[in-house]
């Protein structure tokens, strides 16, 4: 297994099995991030108008890269919630209008379209049989008044990751807009949207994508975009700074912005937006098919090496459901969170969800980790 931990840290004696809550900033990002805290110590560089257009358009390229789309198609955002109030609110609703979205997801994904009940818009749930969402489940939920499913493509609580393909067939089929929330698996799962399986994507940026907190970025089909109506007119979408250096009367609404004109206020945000631009050119640099590689190796590392007599795994084990969370719980589920405690004080951090184990190993662990994390788990 290729070592990639040297792009990462240093972590000191711990080891960080933890994706699904952060990702770890890589090194090259670091260095970023100290060039742009020189620029604010010494704000002079800051007078490079420049600058203000430079960041974002550079950050619009490499996520352009990321999922297959024109650069121009991004919506640059700091969390997945900015891209789905951004679609909840957006999106031309008639009263009796229904959403639908999976019984048990995290609540972000479910949470923006509960809001349009004053508009008319109900919201239902689809349930996950035996943890799945297949097209025959999904067919049957659909009604004749859903407008949006809305799911998240990597379940946080479940590590269950779904077919994207085969459900954008089926929203498709029923002509029902199918929108993802990215954010558990972009940067471990490759995606091309230019393949037509979803019809918009939000996403965070600090999870899997190894950016800053208060990072993410959204897209949606262009024409579906177009139907937007939601007012927002940031002055750095209609204008630039250099603008400001000749006299103005009063400003104008400009139109023909495409994706830039729903960008989250202060698209430069050097601290987030620098760092994060070199973070996932640092992932592209690798590739994301050899990332998921790597990260399925760890995974299948610790399934194959734990104790089955006394642990189960909660999280899919066929390799086209498996994504790179791990769901485990002792036999004893009274155990879980003594054994969480127990590796958290050999330094071995990850998360304790549902009062289960949560294991996301990403491009910086090793198989030490988890190893590491096995001799704890292995000790009962």
């Amino acid at each position: 297994m290729t070592d990639f931990s040297d792009g990462f840290g240093p972590f000191g004696d711990v080891a960080w099995i933890n994706a699904s809550h952060q990702g770890a900033l890589p090194r090259v990002a670091v260095s970023e991030l100290e060039n742009a805290v020189a620029w604010k110590r010494s704000p002079h560089h800051l007078a490079n108008s420049k600058l203000f257009s430079e960041v974002p358009t550079k950050l619009r390229g490499a996520l352009g890269r990321l999922i297959g789309c024109p650069a121009d198609e991004i919506i640059l955002g700091n969390s997945a919630s900015y891209g789905l109030h951004l679609f909840a609110n957006g999106l031309p609703w008639r009263a009796g209008d229904e959403v639908l979205v999976v019984k048990g997801d995290f609540p972000a994904t479910i949470l923006p379209w509960m809001g349009l009940a004053e508009r008319g818009v109900t919201v239902r749930t689809v349930e996950l049989p035996e943890g799945k969402l297949g097209p025959d489940a999904l067919a049957r939920a659909i009604g004749p008044r859903t407008r949006v499913f809305c799911t998240s493509w990597v379940f946080s609580f479940l590590g269950v990751k779904l077919d994207l393909p085969a459900l954008g067939e089926v929203c498709r089929a029923g002509g029902v807009q199918f929108i993802i929330n990215g954010s558990q698996a972009l940067g471990t799962q490759p995606l091309d949207v230019a393949a037509g399986h979803v019809d918009a994507l939000t996403c965070v940026g600090f999870k899997w994508l190894c950016g800053p907190y208060g990072t993410g970025f959204s897209w949606m089909r262009p024409e579906l975009r177009e139907t937007l109506r939601y007012n927002q007119a940031y002055w750095l979408a209609m204008q630039t700074a250099d603008d400001l250096q000749s006299p103005q009367d009063m400003p104008r609404i400009r139109s023909g912005l495409g994706a830039r004109q729903y960008d989250v206020f202060g698209t430069a945000n050097f601290f987030n937006f620098v760092p994060w631009t070199a973070a996932v050119e640092h992932l592209l640099g690798i590739g994301i098919e050899t990332i998921r590689a790597h990260n399925d190796g760890l995974v299948m590392r610790l399934i194959e090496g734990l104790d089955r007599d006394h642990w189960e795994v909660r999280s899919p084990l066929l390799a086209s459901e498996r994504s790179t969370i791990l769901i485990l719980s002792h036999r004893d589920a009274a155990r879980n969170e003594p054994t969480f405690v127990a590796l958290r004080n050999r330094g071995v951090y990850l998360s304790l969800r549902n009062g289960r184990l949560r294991f996301a190993p990403h491009l910086y662990n090793t198989a030490d980790d988890i190893d590491r994390a096995l001799a704890v788990l292995n000790a009962d």
